[in-house]
């Protein structure tokens, strides 16, 4: 295919053609089983191999600009399936601390089992991670924007980092998307998804995607395969119809949460905005480098204390778990996506009791405005 735009790749790349009845869709074929006459590796679904998955697969690696992916069962299988790849007895990895607590939470409970050490980085200044490296320190993980405090790291100065001491650099996208940010121009060298957020966007699919060279792959993919965490042909084809759409839908998010983040940083009612398109946010010119846009999540810090009873006065945005849907979203991060982490964990990153983090759909941003303007004035 041509060096098209990325909302074309997304509508165009990796459609099977229906050659007999000529569909504009992917044909979805269910079957488990396959031939294997003259066959070196027969169709399976957990040998991530179908046509289904991998049709899903090509599309979600051009938009990463990846020679090639694999998609998993959710962003979860993912992550485990990458480092226990890479990861052997006796390794060390390190992570930024500022990452999904359901990350953390397999850090902590998982890696030390298997004789694997590592390190966190309480930071985003280079010369952290490299404070951290020890001799047998095999990978580098990092989220950016970060969940849920939008903490920018710089990618291209993280990428000499690891390649000058032979280690290897991966970053989970979710937050910015394929739309937002392409981690591998800027020399990362695995790129994750939790595809249940922007790359599906319609909060009805989990999945996880993966995304790297071919040989990086082809070694995630041995240990994948023996995990499971497959998607099966009706999931690729959900997700594979939701990406047609992911262009239109991030860009919408976009301006939405742009819009939605200066009103709050402006309102009498609000501490504190993290959004890395804010000239006030830290990270605010990395993110204007790395960046195209500066995603559709936004966190703020009200200055009532009652986050339930405003959660509750709001009309049109939706109190829900999860991120990245076409409908906006509210969450406390301290009662959902980091609740496993203690308080002491949480006050450690910057997490307070009362922060409250929004993901922003593609609703009318000015009614998204009075939604909030009405809520917080009703306290």
């Amino acid at each position: 295919m041509h060096s098209y735009s990325k909302s074309t790749l997304c509508v165009h790349k990796g459609t099977i053609i229906d050659k007999e009845d000529e569909g504009a869709n992917s044909p979805v074929y269910t079957s488990t089983s396959f031939g294997y006459l003259d066959k070196d590796t027969p169709m399976y679904p957990r040998y991530f191999n179908t046509k289904n998955q991998q049709a899903l697969a090509e599309k979600i690696s051009a938009l990463e600009n990846g020679e090639r992916a694999l998609a998993f069962s959710s962003g979860m299988a993912a992550i485990t399936s990458t480092l226990y790849s890479l990861l052997s007895q006796g390794d060390h990895i390190i992570f930024q601390s500022a990452l999904y607590g359901g990350t953390i939470k397999f850090i902590t409970r998982d890696l030390n089992r298997f004789g694997i050490s590592y390190s966190f980085v309480n930071s985003t200044h280079i010369e952290d991670f490299e404070a951290a490296i020890q001799q047998n320190t095999k990978a580098i993980y990092i989220e950016t924007p970060s969940n849920p405090l939008l903490k920018i790291t710089d990618l291209e100065e993280l990428a000499r980092l690891a390649k000058a001491n032979n280690i290897t650099s991966i970053i989970d996208n979710t937050f910015a998307s394929p739309v937002n940010q392409n981690p591998i121009d800027w020399w990362m060298d695995i790129v994750i998804h939790s595809a249940t957020k922007y790359l599906n966007g319609h909060s009805d699919v989990t999945a996880g995607a993966v995304i790297s060279s071919k040989e990086n792959i082809e070694n995630i993919w041995e240990v994948a395969r023996n995990l499971g965490g497959s998607l099966n042909a009706q999931i690729c084809s959900l997700l594979e119809r939701s990406l047609k759409t992911l262009y239109i839908r991030v860009k919408a998010q976009n301006e939405n949460a742009h819009q939605l983040a200066h009103f709050l940083e402006a309102h009498q009612r609000i501490k504190k905005v993290w959004y890395p398109g804010l000239k006030s946010h830290i990270g605010h010119e990395t993110a204007k480098k790395q960046m195209s846009g500066f995603g559709g999540m936004l966190s703020f810090e009200p200055e009532h204390s009652s986050i339930i009873e405003l959660q509750k006065r709001l009309e049109l945005i939706r109190p829900a778990v999860s991120l990245g849907g076409i409908d906006s979203t509210i969450c406390s991060p301290a009662l959902t996506s980091h609740k496993g982490l203690t308080q002491e964990e949480r006050e450690r990153e910057g997490i307070s009791d009362t922060m409250l983090r929004l993901s922003v759909g593609i609703e009318d941003p000015d009614d998204l405005i009075k939604d909030l303007d009405q809520a917080l004035e009703s306290l």
